[in-house]
């Protein structure tokens, strides 16, 4: 004869057989993106990538050097549509995305651009600088601003971000700072741990800068386990982890900041066979997303691009 279990026994019972029911039916990685998600996915023809955002959501949105359209690519599956069709002279080339679905787009001739990511329409342009003579790069979101770097001059510019009022800010960059002509200079942008300054790397000859909100004073970080980051592109930061796309390199050097960010100490580098000079980075769960922006490869209208996920 089977005994008839106690309440206890059976209220112990169901609760450890719903625990395993539960941690069974949980998702390998319930934080992010599925080892079945695409590691590489193609872009329109021509379409000259260079800038990656991603929010909360699994969508990546890509700008154009082309005409300065953003394509949006749904992760999970590598599809994608044309959200923003840009337009003749435009370039889309730095992205970020605020929680707002705001997308801030630095558009390399002068302008920075701010695009409904859910609607694809333009809301604003700002004219930070003439049309030429200037490279509006790359874009990071710190307090109430979205902070451009220029490749071209030794200045930051600050847009309100949302419905935040007040004027574009100018930064001029002092300190350790020399502008070199006729290069690229500053490039990609994060803020800092502690979100009281900005890391900018200035990309001849690989350098990496703190720069001071209020008076534009760069400090150099000293770099530990290599020279330089020559061909510095965009950067990402995960807590005091900093990430560097050198992109004719086809890599991503991994620094850990002290706590200072004075110092980057390098940890590891990462590279697929999939990179083909990779320009920026975002995330998404435990995945790094990078675009192919192929500059030695051919620029016209038939060639191939592609998205990469690496992990992190």
């Amino acid at each position: 004869m089977t005994p008839t279990p106690s309440r206890r026994t059976f209220l112990a019972g169901t609760a450890l057989a719903t625990l395993t029911l539960t941690a069974t039916a949980a998702p390998a990685d319930a934080t992010g993106a599925r080892p079945t998600w695409p590691t590489v996915f193609p872009l329109p023809d021509g379409w000259l990538p260079e800038g990656i955002a991603i929010g909360g959501k699994p969508y990546a949105y890509l700008g154009s050097r082309a005409n300065g359209g953003i394509y949006r690519t749904d992760l999970r599956t590598g599809e994608g549509t044309v959200l923003h069709a840009g337009g003749t002279g435009q370039i889309a080339v730095g992205l970020k995305l605020d929680h707002d679905g705001l997308l801030y787009v630095a558009g390399s001739t002068g302008v920075a651009r701010v695009i409904d990511s859910r609607t694809g329409e333009l809301l604003t342009t700002h004219q930070l600088t003439a049309p030429t003579g200037h490279f509006i790069n790359d874009v990071t979101l710190l307090g109430g601003r979205a902070w451009f770097t220029d490749s071209r001059d030794a200045v930051l510019y600050g847009v309100p971000r949302g419905g935040r009022t007040g004027g574009i800010r100018a930064l001029p960059l002092t300190g350790d700072w020399t502008q070199l002509p006729d290069v690229n200079n500053a490039n990609g942008i994060v803020d800092t741990p502690d979100g009281r300054a900005l890391i900018v790397v200035k990309s001849t000859p690989g350098e990496l800068h703190k720069v001071n909100l209020r008076t534009g004073l760069t400090t150099k970080i000293t770099l530990v386990g290599q020279e330089n980051v020559v061909n510095g592109d965009g950067l990402y930061r995960i807590g005091r982890t900093l990430y560097v796309v050198q992109n004719r390199l086809n890599l991503v050097s991994v620094w850990t900041l002290d706590r200072t960010s004075t110092t980057a100490t390098l940890t590891r580098t990462i590279t697929s066979p999939d990179f083909d000079v990779p320009t920026t980075a975002a995330r998404y769960g435990n995945r790094l997303y990078l675009v192919n922006a192929r500059f030695t490869s051919p620029q016209t209208p038939e060639t191939t691009f592609t998205g990469v996920a690496v992990s992190l």
